[in-house]
C-alpha cells in the first residue's frame, strides 16, 4: 500500500486545531498518521477517531474559514433543489444545494473560499452563489447516498435518515466480515486480508485478488480487529503490537488470524483452516512418507517458505501416527490449526497463549507429560531447537516446521542459530538424530485449478551423517545434484509435474535451483 503525504496545508489546519483547544498534539499526531494512509480530511479523520465532536467541527470551520457553518445531518433539502446540479457537479466543485436565500442560493461547500468554483456554480445554476462550510466526510456521505438512489432526487433528502443510514453500515462490520469469510471459503482461497487504504483482498493462488467496493479506513479495520479479539487479547495486542489467535465458528469453519500494526494503523490476516485433514495422496505427497513417521524416534522437520503448506503437511504425517500407532501424541502450535480426534492414539493439543505461556515454557515442561510424539507448530528459537533435538536422541519422535528455502539450508540454520562454541557440539547431535528433512513449493497449477506440490528430499544415512558432522553439508545438493535414495533434490519434482502437464515450464523454472536442467528436460521430453 502506497502512503500518501499529508500535505503542509493539513498540517497548518491540524496545528490550528490544537492552537483552538479542540485537540491534543498526541491526537493529531495519530490523525496525521491515518490521514497519511488514507486520504480523507484531517477534519473528518478526527471525527472518526472522537477526539472532536461535530459540533466542535463546525464551529472551528466557521471561524477558521469565515463562512457560516451547517450540519449536513440536521436538514432537508427538497428535489428542486438539490437536482439543480448533477451529481457529477457536486462531485466536481464538492458543492450541494441546500436552499434558496434571499439573493440566490445557499450551496454547502467544503471550501467555501474556493473562489473558481463559485464562479462556476454561479454560471452553472444563473443565480448568486452563497457558500456554507460543511465538514467534508459529510459531503461525502451525502454524495454517496445519492448515488445509490441513481444519482437523481425524487423525495426531499433527509441529512438524518442518511446519519442513520451511515450508522447502520458502521455497525454492521461483523456482517460484511461474514460475507467476507465466505467469500474466502466459496472461492477456496487461502487468506483473506483487511488493511487500511484498500478494499479487502483474497489471496488466492499466491496472487492477491482485490475485492469490490471502498477503500477501508483505519478506524474500519480497527473495529473489526476488536470485534475478533477477547478483551484480554486486544489488551495484549496493544501492548505487543502484533497477535496469533484461531477464530472457531459451528457454521462457517475455524481460521487462524494474525493481527499486526503497520505505520500506526491494525492490519488482519486470515487464513482459512481446513476442517478435515488431507492425506498424503490429496496434498501430492509420495507414499514413502508413512515409513518414515511411523519410525519411533528421531526428529523429521518440514520446511519451505510461508503460505506453502507446511502446517497442512505436518497435519498429515501427525493423522499417520494417530491412526496407526498406539501412543501418546503431545502438540505446542500457535495457534492450533487441524483439530485432531482420540483415534489409536491419545493426541493433547496444546496452543501457546492458551495453554501455555510459549514454545519454550511448553518444550520444557513436555516431557512430563509422557509423550512418545512431540509435534512443535514451528521451530524458531535455540531453546526449542535444542530440546527438540534432545527428545529425538532419548526415544521420542519429534515433528516440527521451520522457514527455510532448501534441506541442506534447514540443516545449516539449525546450527547456525547456536552460539559458535556450541555448533560443532548441536553438528553431531543433528547428525545422530534427524530422521528427514522435507523442503516443499505450492506451484501454479496448468488448468489454473490451485496449486501442486514440488518437495524435495533429505533423508539421514551414514553418508548424509558424515557430511553434516564433517561441516560439508552444503556439497549435499552438488554430489547427490541427480537424486539418490537419501537426497532428491526439487529440480527433480518439478521435473516430473513438468512432463506430467500438471504445470507449465515457465511456473517451474521460477522454483528450480537450476533452471538450465529442467530446459533440457522439456526438450527431451517426447
Amino acid at each position: 500500500m502506497q502512503e500518501m503525504v499529508v500535505s503542509s496545508h493539513e498540517r497548518r489546519i491540524g496545528q490550528l486545531l490544537i492552537e483552538s483547544g479542540c485537540v491534543t498534539p498526541d491526537q493529531l499526531e495519530i490523525a496525521l498518521k491515518r490521514q497519511g494512509q488514507c486520504g480523507e480530511r484531517i477534519g473528518s479523520i478526527l471525527l472518526q477517531l472522537g477526539y472532536l465532536s461535530t459540533e466542535t467541527l463546525l464551529e472551528f470551520l466557521r471561524k477558521h474559514l469565515g463562512a457560516p457553518s451547517i450540519d449536513l445531518y440536521r436538514i432537508y433539502i427538497d428535489p428542486p433543489v438539490l437536482n439543480s446540479l448533477s451529481l457529477e457537479q457536486m462531485r466536481k466543485y464538492q458543492a450541494l444545494p441546500i436552499t434558496p436565500s434571499t439573493k440566490g442560493l445557499f450551496v454547502a461547500m467544503a471550501d467555501p473560499n474556493n473562489i473558481s468554483a463559485i464562479d462556476a456554480l454561479e454560471f452553472i445554476l444563473g443565480k448568486k452563489v452563497e457558500p456554507l462550510v460543511v465538514p467534508h466526510a459529510q459531503m461525502e456521505t451525502v454524495f454517496q447516498y445519492i448515488e445509490k438512489k441513481g444519482g437523481h432526487i425524487s423525495a426531499p433528502l433527509s441529512g438524518e435518515e442518511i446519519q442513520k443510514e451511515q450508522s447502520d453500515n458502521n455497525m454492521s462490520g461483523k456482517v460484511e466480515l461474514n460475507k467476507l469469510i465466505s467469500l474466502l471459503i466459496s472461492k477456496n482461497a487461502s487468506d483473506l486480508l483487511i488493511s487500511a487504504g484498500v478494499p479487502p483482498c483474497l489471496k488466492l493462488n499466491s496472487e492477491i485478488v482485490r475485492l469490490s467496493g471502498c477503500n477501508l479506513t483505519p478506524l474500519d479495520v480497527e473495529q473489526t480487529a476488536r470485534e475478533l479479539m477477547t478483551e484480554a487479547q486486544w489488551q495484549d495486542f496493544e501492548v505487543k503490537g502484533e497477535l496469533d489467535f484461531g477464530l472457531s465458528s459451528p457454521t462457517i469453519g475455524r481460521f487462524r488470524i494474525n493481527a499486526y500494526r503497520q505505520r500506526g494503523s491494525v492490519s488482519l490476516a486470515i487464513r482459512n483452516v481446513i476442517e478435515n485433514i488431507p492425506t498424503l495422496p490429496s496434498l501430492g505427497l509420495p507414499a514413502w512418507l508413512e515409513e518414515y513417521v511411523l519410525h519411533p524416534q528421531g526428529l523429521i522437520l518440514v520446511t519451505g517458505p510461508t503460505g506453502h503448506g507446511k502446517s497442512t503437511t505436518l497435519a498429515a504425517l501427525v493423522d499417520i501416527i494417530n491412526s496407526k500407532r498406539k501412543c501418546n501424541i503431545v502438540t505446542i502450535e500457535d495457534p492450533i490449526e487441524f483439530l485432531h480426534k482420540h483415534k489409536m492414539s491419545n493426541i493433547n493439543q496444546r496452543e501457546v497463549g492458551r495453554d501455555t505461556p510459549s514454545f519454550q515454557e511448553g518444550l520444557g515442561r513436555i516431557f512430563r507429560q509422557a509423550p512418545d510424539v512431540i509435534v512443535v507448530g514451528e521451530m524458531r528459537d535455540p531453546e526449542s531447537f535444542a530440546i527438540a533435538v534432545q527428545a529425538a536422541e532419548t526415544g521420542h519422535l519429534v515433528l516440527s516446521t521451520m522457514h527455510a528455502n532448501s534441506t541442506t539450508i534447514a540443516i545449516e540454520r539449525i546450527i547456525e542459530i547456536f552460539p559458535p562454541e556450541k555448533q560443532q557440539q548441536m553438528r553431531m547431535q543433528l547428525a545422530e538424530a534427524f530422521l528427514l528433512v522435507l523442503n516443499q513449493r505450492l506451484i501454479p497449477r496448468k488448468d489454473g485449478e490451485g496449486r501442486a506440490l514440488a518437495y524435495e528430499k533429505l533423508a539421514n544415512t551414514p553418508r548424509i551423517r558424515n557430511m553434516i558432522r564433517e561441516g560439508k553439508t552444503h556439497h549435499i545438493r552438488s554430489i547427490f545434484q541427480h537424486s539418490a535414495d537419501e537426497y532428491s533434490s526439487i529440480d527433480f519434482s518439478l521435473n516430473s509435474l513438468v512432463k506430467r502437464g500438471v504445470i507449465t515450464l515457465e511456473e517451474g523454472v521460477k522454483y528450480c535451483e537450476y533452471p538450465s536442467s529442467l530446459n533440457d528436460a522439456a526438450v527431451r521430453r517426447p
